[in-house]
């Protein structure tokens, strides 16, 4: 009977091939292996670029990469002229889902008059804007309403273009934190719990909050240890969370497999971070010589996020005079802390809270990391395998390697004579497909 059901079914199959399939068609042929050439390549890991890169790939994915490679018969040749190969970059530390404005109180009253769909729609304008400048793969470190969540489906689904995102749901932190809406009349949320999801005390709270992201889809937990600059009224460096608070959140996500950011200004929460396991520390902007030494002891990376603090302390007449004063205070103390981590050996990622500063211009912060003593090729690393390493991604993306994911992009001229040169990528391939292709007139 159950041999009589199977030849049933099979030659049900076969009826509905010979249906749907026209006349005349064959089966899907194996796509064409494609050859990308250009005089350098960085291959993401290395100290050094290789002469004559070409990069092989097949499908979705990368079959060879390196120095005057032999290229297979009917492969189809994208020959880049004087460029540097190089992995798609990453950014360990966006908001793709809001909005740098230059007017602080016109997008503070914007944020009560934009419609859930339009946001939506405007995210996947920025999302363009940042793989078309590189960057094929983001972690996104905080959002509302799901707009990450069904942003990053949009993308994977191929609904729109943007980056492979990484994303945390909400930012966590403590009642009247940065986490939180706080320095508004008290009485203007009727609802004093408008997103309570990200906003807990006490370690089974944030053990609970920690779930909850994770249930609303997210792939990475990151919480607020200390203040922050963009919020009105907590101090930019003091603890916003107890040690055992921290110690629950970053047990509960490692518990579930999840990476945990902290962001972080001051140096006595970083403290209490690094003591609780966290992975890497968000800006990072006061920690002193010992606690960066703790870092490099734990293993625990720093996001500098210096193009950040760059266009907030830069930039002080556009805010508030509360948030004007953190902004400067954070920029003065940051370069005398990433000379430190780098002079330290700290691992240091890539990352520019891109919604601070305008989407598409995160590859300003290449030329931010070498003017305070991160050589080129180590600022490439950071966004490329040192990112992956980071994100928990090594084995797919981060580096120009057999078996990996063909993210790559193309940078004009030599990176490691002119580091700005990141800032003009040309062109953009995201898993074996070209996003961007522009001509040398446009370079």
């Amino acid at each position: 009977m159950i041999t009589k059901i199977r030849s049933l079914m099979y030659s049900l199959a076969a009826v509905a091939v010979a249906v749907t399939t026209p006349p005349g068609a064959r089966a899907q042929e194996a796509p064409r292996p494609v050859a990308l050439k250009a005089a350098r390549l960085f291959d993401g890991k290395g100290d050094s670029l290789l002469a004559q890169g070409v990069v092989l790939i097949e499908g979705a994915r990368i079959t060879a990469a390196g120095s005057n490679l032999a290229i297979p018969s009917g492969a189809t040749i994208i020959d880049l002229g004087d460029a540097t190969l190089s992995p798609g970059f990453i950014d360990a530390h966006t908001h793709l889902t809001g909005n740098y404005s230059d007017d602080w109180k016109q997008s503070f009253i914007d944020g009560f008059r934009r419609e859930l769909a339009e946001r939506a729609i405007e995210s996947s304008v920025s999302a363009r804007k940042v793989i078309e400048a590189g960057f094929t793969t983001v972690r996104d470190l905080g959002s509302g309403d799901s707009l990450d969540v069904g942003l990053r489906n949009a993308i994977a689904r191929g609904l729109v273009p943007g980056p492979r995102m990484l994303v945390a749901v909400h930012g966590m932190g403590a009642r009247g934190g940065h986490a939180d809406t706080n320095g508004l009349r008290h009485d203007l949320f009727i609802r004093e719990d408008h997103e309570p999801e990200g906003i807990a005390h006490g370690a089974d709270g944030f053990r609970e909050a920690v779930r909850w992201q994770v249930k609303q889809g997210a792939d990475v937990i990151k919480f607020c240890a200390s203040g922050g600059v963009l919020s009105l009224s907590d101090e930019v460096d003091t603890p916003q969370l107890t040690l055992d608070e921290m110690k629950a959140l970053i047990d509960e996500a490692h518990r579930l497999r999840k990476r945990a950011a902290a962001h972080c200004h001051g140096d006595r929460a970083a403290r209490d971070a690094i003591a609780a396991g966290v992975d890497s520390i968000e800006h990072g902007s006061f920690l002193s010589e010992r606690t960066l030494a703790l870092m490099k002891e734990h293993g625990t990376y720093l996001v500098p996020t210096l193009l950040a603090g760059e266009w907030t302390g830069g930039k002080l007449d556009k805010f508030p005079a509360e948030i004007a004063a953190k902004a400067k205070a954070a920029l003065a103390a940051r370069t005398t802390m990433f000379r430190t981590a780098v002079r330290l050996g700290v691992r240091i990622g890539f990352g520019t809270d891109s919604a601070v500063s305008p989407h598409g211009i995160n590859a300003q912060e290449f030329a931010l990391m070498t003017s305070l003593g991160m050589s080129p090729l180590a600022a490439l690393r950071a966004a490329t395998s040192v990112d992956a390493e980071l994100l928990g991604i090594s084995a797919q993306v981060g580096s120009l390697e057999p078996g990996k994911l063909a993210d790559v992009v193309a940078i004009p001229g030599d990176p490691t004579i002119d580091v700005k040169a990141t800032e003009r990528v040309f062109f953009v391939m995201k898993e074996g497909k070209i996003v961007k292709h522009a001509d040398a007139a446009a370079r």
